[in-house]
């Protein structure tokens, strides 16, 4: 037996805070030297924190992960351990983005990273350039005074593994491991039985098996041990890093760590034989075969021993049973823990949020109630970090502590519900009961003379006074009137989250928190500078369905069972007159249903659909309910306000990432914001087509009878109630 214990870890680190980022890092090897690990993975650009974007550009920021890096070289940190660990490197003129594998002081390799991560969220190749040459390992000059405190000059550059006298060892950085042909294929065959994944993965919903069916597949059929470090938390932007920490042994996961946690360190250790990866490709011929004629790649030997000898006292880490969290989960965890390390390090003293008693205000109330449950489950379970943040941002006093959720949610959330004459007594009382549940400082306020004393102005501004459509208004009154009442809502939520903390003499300020979801972004149905224009908003790519099961899922498992009377209501903006015959409906303003707009997001986005492309693909899905006429109506309908209301996305308070078809502009979804809303090119085409089908019988997609009635049934009343943020309001 070759017995070898290793550590991966999920890190909570923070985009460029070198001193927190260092600390961690420091305390995570130790914890992996305590657990007798000899390996030691971190995650990607770990000094520096994942997500410094443009200060990457900036000679400081190399320069500081230099420093780090030698802080931790000249202590007793790397003392007989392998630590792998990330940070940007200049070598000659070209910035890297590396691993650095270190042992007893000294660094063993530099290893550049070759593919980089260039779609969706990222942007390595504004930053970094990736490593091209596969052939050899180069020398490379340390910064003279890394070299000086090691007695160092230079270390192996390049892409390659490293042979220990029992084993030998590679990073497959990230996206690497993605790739069509993965660098881990050819390393394999060249003798690597370990290799380390140092990775900056972003959470996205049911997006984990994805990653892990990777780590399984990696090892499954040609053996190998894979360790798996990923960032968790938010270290300064739209994502959450998810964690999840793994050890995969001949594809099966043996060791796995949490994919939501408030914890700062976690370190992962998994006992392994690497005999049975030499047993599992002895007796495989292909694999045999193929090594005997592999393409060799560069190697450092290093005369150091990482093993130890069969010893009784040894467990094997088993397989285990993977742990994936359900959507609902996702959407409870992931904000949740987004939100609690923005507020601890944002400064602010807590949250206000306009409460309309509708799914999407009525979700954010439930994601910071679950953050508050949360926060007092990890100080219980002993998270000394967790309790001063909390002792600090809720201002406790005396050595008090949050034990009670709903007490320590009244001290860090406020509630709002901002009523007007249009807002119906239902959706009052039901932000009162949720309130009460999870325990925030409600409010209940009108705003009926502030719209008054804006119409009285404007009335002796222009001698006229604007009146709703269903009491004889235009439909230009009716959108302003509207507009008023949302816009109103907005100022008067950043007032009270700057004057309450004040007026309770509490310290600090709070940060306001949006509502509006991701099919309401993409269609444009929410005004300008209204409650969707917040600091930040937690629901911001989720959509109106997810939110939907999330609700249910949190009336019982969250306690707050309002919220099954809250998905249950009708969705309304609750902007006009309730009249006997006439109640404002979402679906009916925006002309379309939230299923609907769930697939049109999905065809645009993931599947890079334009309208023609569109039509034929819902011709062929809605095919057995619908006309080609029928389709193509609804194709331009969508992308008539899609393209009307693109301009908002460029004001879009900066959301969780949580949904691959988000509309968000700033870094995601990278389209223009004014169209020529008549796509006169492209609607003349699907006039051509449906020209050509009419009369003719359209093949409907096999085994898609479920997704056509799910779609493109007319769902009218049945749905879930807005937040106060939608409006019909098109491009104001």
């Amino acid at each position: 037996m070759r017995l070898l214990k290793v550590a991966t870890c999920n890190l909570n680190q923070w985009a460029m805070d070198f001193d927190f980022n260092t600390n961690l890092i420091k305390d995570s090897i130790s914890k992996a030297k305590q657990a007798g690990a000899i390996i030691r993975l971190g995650p990607e650009l770990e000094i520096t924190g994942y997500g410094c974007e443009d200060h990457f550009l900036e000679l400081d920021t190399v320069n500081h992960a230099w420093e780090c890096l030698k802080d931790i070289l000249v202590g007793d940190w790397t003392e007989g351990i392998v630590c792998s660990i990330g940070m940007p490197v200049i070598k000659d003129s070209e910035r890297y983005n590396c691993q650095v594998l270190c042992l007893n002081h000294k660094i063993i390799m530099i290893r550049p990273k070759m593919w980089l991560a260039n779609d969706g969220n990222y942007r390595e190749l504004r930053w970094f350039t990736a490593w091209k040459k596969r052939d050899e390992l180069v020398d490379f000059q340390l910064p003279a005074e890394i070299s000086e405190a090691l007695g160092q000059s230079s270390v192996p550059f390049g892409y390659g593994f490293v042979k220990f006298r029992d084993t030998a060892i590679a990073a497959e950085v990230c996206e690497e491991l993605f790739t069509p042909i993965p660098p881990h294929s050819e390393l394999a065959l060249n003798g690597v039985e370990l290799f380390m994944n140092a990775s900056g993965s972003h959470h996205q919903l049911r997006k984990l098996d994805v990653r892990l069916r990777a780590f399984i597949d990696a090892t499954h059929t040609r053996g190998g041990v894979y360790m798996y470090s990923n960032h968790q938390g938010c270290d300064g932007g739209r994502l959450y890093y998810d964690g999840c920490a793994s050890v995969v042994v001949n594809g099966d996961v043996v060791a796995q760590g949490s994919q939501f946690s408030l914890k700062d360190v976690e370190v992962v250790v998994a006992q392994i034989d690497l005999d049975v990866v030499a047993s599992l490709r002895g007796s495989v011929s292909s694999f045999q075969e193929q090594a005997s004629c592999k393409t060799k790649v560069p190697s450092v030997e290093v005369p150091y021993s990482l093993c130890q000898p069969f010893n009784l006292k040894t467990r094997l880490s088993i397989p285990l049973k993977i742990k994936y969290h359900s959507p609902e989960e996702e959407i409870a965890f992931g904000p949740g823990c987004w939100l609690w390390d923005y507020l601890r390090r944002s400064g602010a003293s807590g949250f206000l949020l306009p409460l309309s008693g509708g799914a999407d205000s009525s979700s954010v109330a439930a994601i910071v109630g679950c953050m508050c449950q949360l926060v007092v489950k990890e100080i219980a379970n002993g998270d000394e970090q967790v309790k001063a943040d909390a002792i600090r941002i809720g201002n406790y006093k005396d050595g008090q502590y949050p034990t009670d959720s709903r007490e320590f949610a009244k001290r860090i959330f406020y509630t709002v519900f901002m009523g007007s004459e249009n807002s119906s007594d239902l959706t009052r009382s039901r932000a009162k009961v949720l309130a009460d549940e999870i325990g925030s400082w409600h409010l209940d306020v009108s705003i009926d003379t502030v719209v008054s004393a804006f119409l009285s102005l404007f009335q002796t501004l222009t001698g006229k006074r604007p009146r709703y459509k269903v009491d004889g208004g235009s439909n230009v009154e009716n959108l302003s009137l509207q507009n008023i009442q949302a816009r109103i809502r907005m100022v008067l939520a950043f007032m009270l989250a700057s004057l309450l903390p004040w007026v309770h003499s509490k310290p600090g300020f709070y940060l306001v928190l949006g509502s509006s979801n991701v099919d309401e972004g993409l269609r444009g149905y929410l005004t300008k500078y209204d409650c969707s224009s917040a600091d930040i908003n937690p629901i911001g790519s989720i959509s109106k369905q997810d939110l939907r099961a999330f609700l249910r899922w949190a009336a019982i498992h969250l306690g707050y069972s309002s919220l099954a009377d809250v998905e249950a209501a009708p969705p309304t903006a609750e902007l006009e007159p309730i009249r006997s015959d006439y109640s404002q409906l979402d679906e009916v303003d925006m002309g379309m249903t939230y299923e609907e707009l769930s697939v049109y997001g999905r065809l645009r986005k993931i599947f890079r659909c334009g309208p023609v492309s569109m039509f034929q693909n819902l011709c062929y899905r809605w095919g057995a309910r619908l006309t080609p006429s029928q389709v193509a109506e609804k194709v331009k309908h969508f992308f008539k306000y899609y393209s009307i209301n693109r301009h908002k996305m460029t004001v879009l308070t900066p959301s969780y990432h949580a949904e691959s078809y988000s509309p968000e502009d700033n870094r995601f979804d990278l389209r223009q914001f004014l169209y020529n809303a008549r796509w006169p090119y492209q609607f003349r085409k699907i006039d051509e087509l449906v020209s050509e089908l009419d009369g003719k019988d359209v093949v409907q997609e096999p085994g898609d009878h479920e997704a056509v009635a799910a779609v493109s049934d007319v769902v009218g009343g049945m749905g879930v109630a807005a937040a106060g943020s939608g409006n019909p309001n098109v491009g104001l």
